[in-house]
């Protein structure tokens, strides 16, 4: 079990048939003979009833929706699967759903680089053409959309829905990738187990479907645009929808793709952008796909998505759902990877943020791991036995942040307060002159320190810039050796003050644990990234060149964390020009000058400055 402080755990059996708030404390085998669900702990237990996968009712359905993206003069309909308990039909059982939608069930496409854009562009010039993605083949004989979820959450009293994502699989409709259309597909599902939106048994047919079973309560979880598409759902403020477990979701397709003005690809992508990922998932009806193509990846996402400046604009605005939180009011569980390179931790820590300042009930939970990593179990059950059920089991009043500490279980999280640590407090640090080898990194700041200038070279990657000794590629600083841990927790934030010698330069920092060793894990070494095109200085939605030689003033958060440095470590700041694993490719010997007494990294240490001026004293 997790451990709380809160333990309002309640032990108790529920029927249906009584007050879903009314505590049966000794009626367990009743429960168990009625087949009704169980719950013990504020948690939904696996009913034998239930268990027999043979005796699950399964229904395929394709549900209206409000829209027609696809342009053929019909509202779109989204392809949908059930799998519910033999006693929804047998007992007239009504039961709440948890439901996962996706744009990837019908397959995808390659991700061969030779189909991704090119990252050996020059700054602020046009790309090369991309080379077309093969087309997905169009599947039209699957019985079934997915077998997710159904062995966690039927057994335990909860029916499971699937939903391909419009113009994916037999869903009709075009894919949008980040599109209204995305977060309205999961509303007319939801609308129709609550009796509100139509169902039906084909494609195209009139013989209705109805969901009779449901008691209308919802909640949503999947990782990555999985994890995504509960989060889009829920900004419509759809009513049923009582909770989400977004897990690595992407919220802002601006962020996944650029980065303070710059083009930034995905970790483990490079060359990806949002047009690669449309073809990624363009699975839908091939007589439609000419149409979705002209008006979507070649229309509107050529003419919005910017691959010269990487600023922000109205389409970029469009599809970043911190946005739209207005209507949301389902109770919200972020989970996200703090070493998730792909879909960034910044995603879900400021959609807990604007939720939390929203009111509405939320919790993170974070790892330190990579991509995906749902949270454990026992806190989605709790999650979704409060929300969906009303078992009054406390969740709300729980920790607000559950953190797997390093080298723990992702099943093991520590509870804190809150997220960031409400001991961390910011503390600003100085740059002391040396960067080609090692400068130094402190909390004093010594006037007087002058300019250090790196060579852009995209070919050296930046685990060999933070191993070497020394490097004209880059500029780091770093703290003495820690004699005690350091706790970072929250957003660090990084003040420079540079010039270059051509009108544009890709910016990239990190910020690392010393010596750099090489480890099993590829990300032990990092601490936090970031990166910012100088170009936009001044506004992130417009760019400007650069005079050589100028200096010009940028400051950018990086993403958030929450690490224990160990004692022996140092603490590092990398400065350099292209990130080979991130950035676009320009030729080498671009210079970037910065000034070093105009420049500061600013850290979220837990005890404040008093202990990291412990952790750093001789």
């Amino acid at each position: 079990m997790l451990q709380t402080k809160y333990p309002r755990m309640i032990k108790s059996t529920i029927s249906l048939a009584a007050s879903i708030a009314t505590t049966l404390g000794a009626g367990n085998a009743l429960a168990q003979d009625s087949a009704e669900p169980v719950f013990e702990d504020g948690q939904a237990q696996v009913v034998e009833a239930f268990r027999d996968s043979d005796q699950w009712i399964r229904q395929r359905l394709w549900i209206e929706t409000e829209f027609d993206s696809d342009g053929d003069g019909r509202p779109d309909r989204v392809h949908v699967d059930v799998t519910r308990q033999a006693q929804t039909d047998t007992q007239g059982l009504k039961v709440p759903v948890v439901y996962e939608t996706s744009p990837y069930y019908a397959g995808t496409g390659t991700t061969d680089s030779k189909y991704f854009w090119d990252p050996r562009q020059e700054l602020g010039t046009d790309p090369a053409e991309r080379n077309p993605m093969p087309p997905i083949g169009y599947r039209d004989d699957k019985s079934s959309i997915s077998r997710s979820l159904v062995k966690t959450w039927v057994p335990r009293g909860f029916a499971v829905v699937h939903s391909e994502s419009p113009g994916t699989g037999q869903s009709q409709g075009c894919p949008t990738v980040g599109g209204s259309n995305e977060a309205l597909a999961p509303k007319a599902v939801i609308d129709w187990l609550n009796g509100r939106a139509m169902g039906y048994t084909t494609p195209d047919g009139d013989e209705e479907v109805k969901a009779d079973w449901s008691t209308g309560k919802v909640g949503m979880t999947g990782t990555s645009y999985n994890g995504t598409l509960p989060l889009a759902a829920a900004t419509t403020g759809v009513d049923g929808l009582e909770a989400v477990i977004p897990v690595a979701a992407n919220t802002s397709y601006y962020h996944y793709y650029r980065s303070n003005g710059l083009i930034r690809h995905p970790g483990g992508y490079m060359g990806e952008d949002i047009d690669v990922l449309y073809d990624f998932i363009n699975s839908g009806n091939a007589e439609r796909r000419e149409y979705c193509d002209c008006e979507v990846r070649d229309k509107e996402m050529a003419e919005g998505f910017d691959r010269v400046s990487g600023d922000y604009n109205e389409f970029w605005a469009g599809r970043d759902y911190a946005n739209q939180l207005g209507p949301l009011k389902a109770a919200t569980l972020m989970a996200h990877g703090l070493n998730d390179w792909n879909v960034m931790p910044a995603h879900s820590v400021r959609i807990y943020e604007a939720i939390k300042a929203k009111g509405v009930p939320c919790q993170l939970f974070l790892h330190q791991g990579g991509h995906g990593g749902p949270p454990p179990l026992e806190l989605m059950n709790r999650w979704f036995t409060r929300y969906l059920y009303g078992v009054e089991n406390g969740v709300e009043d729980d920790p607000r942040a559950w953190i797997v500490r390093e080298g723990d279980r992702r099943s093991k999280p520590t509870p804190y307060a809150e997220y960031p640590n409400p001991q961390a407090e910011h503390v600003r640090l100085h740059l002391g002159a040396g960067g080609a080898e090692a400068g130094t990194l402190s909390a004093e700041a010594t006037p007087g320190q002058g300019q250090e200038t790196l060579v852009d070279d995209a070919s050296v990657t930046g685990a060999k810039l933070a191993a070497a000794n020394g490097s004209p590629h880059r500029l780091l600083y770093a703290t003495p050796e820690l004699t005690a841990p350091v706790h970072i927790s929250g957003t660090a934030r990084l003040d420079i003050r540079l010039a270059c010698n051509r009108p544009a330069a890709n910016l990239s920092v990190w910020v690392v644990s010393l010596p750099w060793t090489p480890r099993d894990k590829p990300n032990a070494n990092i601490i936090t990234r970031g990166w910012a095109d100088p170009q936009n200085h001044a506004s992130l939605t417009e760019s400007a060149p650069l005079a050589p030689g100028d200096f010009y003033d940028l400051s950018f958060d990086l993403q958030p964390d929450d690490q224990i440095i160990p004692a022996g470590a140092r603490i590092g700041l990398m400065v350099f020009s292209s990130d080979h694993d991130f950035t676009l490719w320009p030729a080498p010997g671009t210079e970037l000058t910065v000034d070093l007494d105009a420049t500061s990294l600013t850290l979220p240490v837990v005890g404040g400055l008093a202990a990291l001026e412990k952790a750093t004293s001789e």
